[in-house]
């Protein structure tokens, strides 16, 4: 195993690190500092290298890109109704910074700061493990939060993040990795990527996509996605019942680290990567994040994928906890596994 770092730019006078953890199959993962951001998730295939995810080059392209791409968010992933929640009786406000909600922990989420690092290694892997100690103040939430994200990749091309939190008064905590996947050649749209997800029901949303709390079964719809299909044949036929053009939905799964929750994988049989998670629930989204042209022309290069539990969860019964209380602390767990197919 090989860790490389260097000073990616720098914001506010302080450095912006680039962590870059390489096996021995030169599979290699890359890490910022900065929004704790899998900048680079690249495999090497008969002498080559390919991309599986969608990173930006410079730190000024993260600075002015709206899409979290492939950053990690929270304290609460996802959207909270009315920015507002009850915990223990009393009722909390939150940024409102998308329409009248609340999303992916407001104007000062976990994708704004910039991280402590420590790295690690032994002879089968790599990590480095950001820290920050989050105010109340800085988001809003309440509890001050001490927050752990570990990166590890292993000689099994096995990518593992840590999501790791304590809290000195009752908060939420439901963060994930907004990674966005493009694994087919050259990256250049979806008609050659497939997706599978192993789940029977999805989140049913209102307007400004908010959870209803009610779960809609797939079978049948353009939803379904428990056999593998290419994300341009779903959008289609996403398009065709019901008019909307990308994909913008939570699925519940069963929570394992054993049994993929998704896979993504390219129809030229060369790649696939396995999705793990220890929380119940798995938000996809389309887009094109870094060409504003074709994302306005609906034109997608990209799924994201977001491990998490059930978004809204603290306003529906019944879609988990995400509360973090003092003495109790949580890690919660995702993993990407990939897999050469090709000769």
């Amino acid at each position: 195993m090989k860790i490389k770092k260097e000073v990616f730019g720098e914001l506010n006078g302080e450095k912006v690190m680039r962590y870059v953890l390489t096996n021995s199959h030169q599979t290699r993962i890359a890490v910022l500092s900065l929004g704790g951001t899998l900048q680079e998730f690249v495999v090497v295939e008969n002498g080559q290298e390919h991309p599986l995810t969608i990173g930006l080059k410079t730190l000024d392209d993260y600075l002015h890109n709206v899409f979290n791409i492939s950053q990690s968010v929270g304290r609460v992933a996802g959207r909270i109704g009315g920015a507002q929640f009850v915990l223990d009786g009393q009722t909390y406000h939150v940024d409102m910074n998308e329409g009248n909600h609340s999303l992916h922990g407001g104007y000062h989420g976990f994708t704004k700061i910039n991280y402590a690092g420590q790295v690690a290694q032994s002879d089968d892997a790599a990590s480095v493990t950001l820290t920050h100690h989050v105010k109340a103040s800085d988001d809003h939430y309440p509890g001050n939060l001490a927050l752990k994200i570990k990166f590890t990749l292993n000689e099994k091309d096995q990518v593992s993040l840590e999501y790791g939190a304590q809290t000195d008064a009752p908060t939420l905590f439901n963060p994930t990795n907004h990674v966005y996947w493009n694994v087919t050649d050259g990256q250049q749209s979806l008609d050659h990527q497939w997706l599978q997800i192993n789940s029977e029901k999805r989140v049913e949303t209102a307007a400004e996509k908010l959870p209803t709390g009610k779960l809609l079964p797939v079978a049948k719809t353009a939803y379904d996605f428990n056999q593998p299909r290419t994300l341009t044949t779903a959008l289609a036929d996403l398009k065709t019942e019901n008019g909307k053009a990308e994909f913008d939905d939570a699925y519940e799964v069963t929570p394992s680290l054993t049994v993929p929750v998704a896979s993504v994988g390219d129809t030229g049989g060369q790649r696939r990567i396995d999705i793990y998670s220890d929380r119940n629930g798995l938000v996809i989204f389309t887009a094109d994040p870094v060409d504003g042209a074709n994302q306005d022309a609906q034109r997608y290069n990209s799924l994201a994928t977001e491990a998490q539990t059930l978004p809204d969860a603290i306003n529906h019964p019944g879609f988990g906890d995400i509360t973090l209380r003092p003495d109790h602390p949580v890690t919660r767990h995702i993993m990407f596994d990939y897999h050469h197919l090709g000769e």
